[in-house]
């Protein structure tokens, strides 16, 4: 069901025009915009940014790692979903991993910035893409399934996303989330990225508890390259605001495939059933009660 952002009538059907008041978002980029003065904001991220990780992502250890962990989570907890919706979609990477694996899934993404969908539009074609801000999402009881992959460390009230994402699952859907944990990894790195914190697992769950959803799987990753990733983050403390968070992934073609050998190891003993209590990023699992 959608939402108007104007007067609050939910509605359904293919159009956005609201049968109420006759609101409609603008378009740009070829998108709808629902916050038009959010987009190119750059306080939460830098969309130029969005270039290089387009040529980035790809065969990239920790991208396609993480691609395969979220595409674990959605074929064990949510066998049955019909649709996803993304928030912070970005370059569209993750949408198309899901669209390559579970193909029947009907998929919609968002981002603040207008500037990434293009990329998501040509690699997921599709996919419903909309420019928002996670903390107004314009549906309610509509998805199966809502995924924010590292997208709550950059958004000051992350609680109020988790509220909104809880709105716009049905009733016994579920939601996805990674994000960046342990502050005791904080480095400049984090601040040039514009994250507001890194998570503690019981940070993150009670504030799933307080959006009213329910937990039911966590577990770390990136467990295995852990002390490899805290030399990392001690070594650079001393770059302030200059620590570009992305020269960490430019990594030769043998220490790529000898990480992503690593990752790919951990992400077999997590679908073994083990649950890491340590990482550089926590996955986590909820629900929306029935």
């Amino acid at each position: 069901m959608k939402l108007c952002l104007a007067c609050e009538h939910r509605f359904t059907g293919s159009e956005w025009s609201c049968p109420r008041c006759g609101r409609s978002p603008a378009r740009r980029r070829g998108y709808p915009v629902f916050a038009p003065e959010r987009d190119d904001h750059t306080d939460d991220y830098d969309a130029s940014l969005f270039d290089r990780l387009a040529a980035l992502e790809p065969g990239n250890y920790w991208f396609e790692a993480r691609n395969r962990l979220i595409v674990w989570a959605l074929r064990r907890f949510f066998p049955e979903a019909r649709s996803f919706l993304e928030i912070g979609c970005g370059t569209g990477f993750v949408l198309r991993a899901i669209h390559r694996a579970l193909p029947a899934l009907t998929l919609a993404g968002t981002d603040v910035h207008s500037r990434g969908l293009a990329y998501a539009g040509a690699r997921v074609p599709g996919a419903r893409l909309f420019q928002m801000d996670a903390r107004r999402i314009p549906f309610e009881d509509e998805f199966d399934v809502v995924g924010a992959f590292d997208v709550l460390e950059h958004i000051d009230n992350d609680e109020l996303v988790l509220a909104e994402s809880g709105r716009a699952l049905r009733h016994g859907g579920g939601l996805l989330i990674t994000v960046p944990q342990h502050p005791f990894l904080w480095s400049p790195v984090d601040r040039h990225a514009r994250h507001q914190r890194r998570y503690t697992r019981a940070d993150l769950t009670a504030k799933i508890r307080r959006a009213g959803l329910a937990p039911a799987y966590a577990t770390s990753f990136v467990s295995l390259l852990l002390p490899a990733m805290l030399a990392s983050r001690i070594a650079r403390r001393g770059e302030g605001r200059a620590a570009d968070p992305l020269p960490e992934l430019h990594v030769g073609r043998a220490t790529n495939m000898t990480l992503a050998a690593i990752l790919r190891l951990e992400r077999l003993l997590i679908a073994a059933g083990l649950s890491f209590p340590v990482g550089g990023s926590l996955l986590v699992v909820a629900r929306r009660p029935e």
